[in-house]
């Protein structure tokens, strides 16, 4: 194997920095530098350090949504316990040029992914008539997420356009990541964005690649390590994020 084979991204490759079930237990500080996020991707979606705000990476720059609901570049040196990434590639594009509902959304999106058992990112770019997006604030450690999602600042826009980052997570697989979709917004002015909650697409395109090697990182931060992880994961991931 050649040396630029070895250093060339792997393609079919999904990456978190530490499982979500950590997040649900509210352990919000692992000290993990975007940086080293980058060595695993180009295109994610995540958290920060003390949860503040909402994660998306895009063309291999990272954007913080605050409570606001503002985006912002951040540095490499910025801090995150959960984020999950890949250097996205994708194998097909396909439009969706009518309008429709949130419902309809999602199952065209769906029936673009040929099995639910393995990994997809995706990316859909286009016109929303309308979107519903939210952030989080800044927590500090061990109150749980379901919790802070009951404060969460939501953000509604229309006539907008941008850009839907994600993955689609097979349901076995909910104590890495989020079971299903799972996609964060920015706008194509890159200046507002959050968690999506719903949204009217209105012409739109959608990448999709599929990830069929799955890497881990397991913290090893004190509380991750003496965490006992009695909360239900997917219980309050439903409540947290849907």
């Amino acid at each position: 194997m050649t040396a630029a084979m070895q250093s060339a991204p792997r393609n079919d490759r999904i990456y978190f920095c530490a499982p979500v079930n950590a997040l649900v237990e509210g352990i919000y500080q692992q000290k993990i530098p975007l940086a080293e996020i980058k060595q695993h991707g180009d295109f994610g979606l995540g958290t920060f350090d003390h949860l503040d705000g909402e994660m998306v990476m895009l063309d291999n720059e990272i954007y913080q949504i605050t409570s606001d609901g503002k985006a912002a570049q951040v540095s490499d040196d910025a801090l995150t316990p959960f984020s999950c990434v890949a250097f996205y590639r994708p194998v097909s594009h396909d439009r969706l040029e009518k309008a429709c509902n949130y419902p309809a959304f999602l199952d065209w999106l769906n029936s673009l992914l040929p099995s639910p058992n393995i990994f997809y990112a995706i990316r859909v770019d286009g016109r929303f008539s309308r979107i519903r997006v939210r952030s989080v604030p800044r927590q500090e450690n061990y109150r749980p997420l379901a919790e802070v999602a009951k404060d969460q600042p939501v953000f509604e826009y229309t006539d907008t356009e941008g850009s839907l980052v994600g993955f689609y997570t097979p349901p076995f697989m909910g104590s890495l990541s989020v079971p299903g979709m799972h996609l964060h917004f920015l706008s194509a002015d890159r200046k507002s964005g959050g968690h999506l909650l719903e949204c009217c697409p209105d012409g739109i395109t959608a990448g999709i690649q599929f990830l069929t090697t799955l890497e881990l990182g397991l913290p090893m931060s004190f509380d991750y390590l003496t965490c006992d992880f009695q909360r239900d994961t997917e219980k309050d991931l439903e409540s947290a994020e849907r």
